[in-house]
């Protein structure tokens, strides 16, 4: 993959700026123009990927979309993903990991995601991603600086050094409110889970529905010290630079 012109470091900053008072779909237009083919959107089908993918449906609707199908996805998720693929004729990627969950825990234990969630989230998931993103440009993620401690001052874009590419979080300033105000506004599909008291939906084994409707990352990773799957466990560093 080419891109027509590749973001140098320094432009960051200046993007940074351009970008932390602009709508998600100029940001959206922006990177579409900047690096076309070159763009990958990264989802896990929550809210905000059903936000940003109906937004890039009216902006660049063959963005290749990849999400990661760890084969311990509920079924309501499997059920989200095959209708949002239909709906807006994804050009989607599902990415796998190398072993099954049969020949992982055949090599690493039964039921890897209790004993050492850490590193079942990087085989099922980190691994597989960067392997995937490789020949990209940059990618399209769904963090919200409302979604957590750990997140409240991401970066609308910034560099990420992990995959040697540009990352957009072009909803970073938005609220949850905001999100599901456009999702209801335009009709648009979304997880029957979230429904059922889940506001975080992640691998089966590893999420619970939750009380706390304030806790936007609730219910992930329960009587684990555990808030990421690793994915995105560089924001301070991204902040930085």
């Amino acid at each position: 993959m080419t891109a027509a012109y590749r973001t140098e470091y320094d432009d960051v900053a200046d993007l940074q700026q351009r970008f932390e008072s602009a709508h998600p779909q100029e940001i959206l237009q922006w990177a579409a123009e900047e690096y076309g083919q070159d763009l990958a959107v990264v989802t896990s089908f929550q809210p905000t990927g059903i936000v940003t993918l109906h937004m890039l449906s009216e902006i660049a609707p063959n963005t290749p979309v990849m999400t990661l199908d760890t084969g311990l996805l509920f079924p309501e998720t499997y059920v989200l993903i095959d209708e949002m693929e239909a709906r807006f004729n994804l050009n989607l990627t599902r990415v796998k990991p190398e072993l099954t969950v049969n020949q992982q825990a055949d090599r690493h234990g039964d039921k890897l995601w209790e004993s050492n969630p850490d590193q079942c989230c990087h085989m099922r998931k980190t691994v597989p991603l960067k392997q995937a993103l490789s020949g990209f440009e940059a990618w399209i993620t769904g963090l919200r600086r409302d979604q957590s401690p750990t997140r409240s001052n991401i970066p609308i874009i910034a560099r990420d050094a992990r995959n040697d590419m540009m990352k957009l979080c072009p909803f970073a300033n938005w609220t949850e409110d905001m999100i599901w105000t456009y999702i209801h506004a335009h009709d648009l599909p979304y997880n029957d889970l979230h429904d059922q008291g889940y506001p975080s939906i992640g691998c089966l084994h590893c999420t619970q529905a939750t009380t706390d409707s304030a806790d936007l990352r609730g219910g992930r990773w329960v009587n684990h010290q555990k808030t990421e799957c690793g994915i995105h466990v560089n924001l301070a560093d991204e902040v930085r630079h």
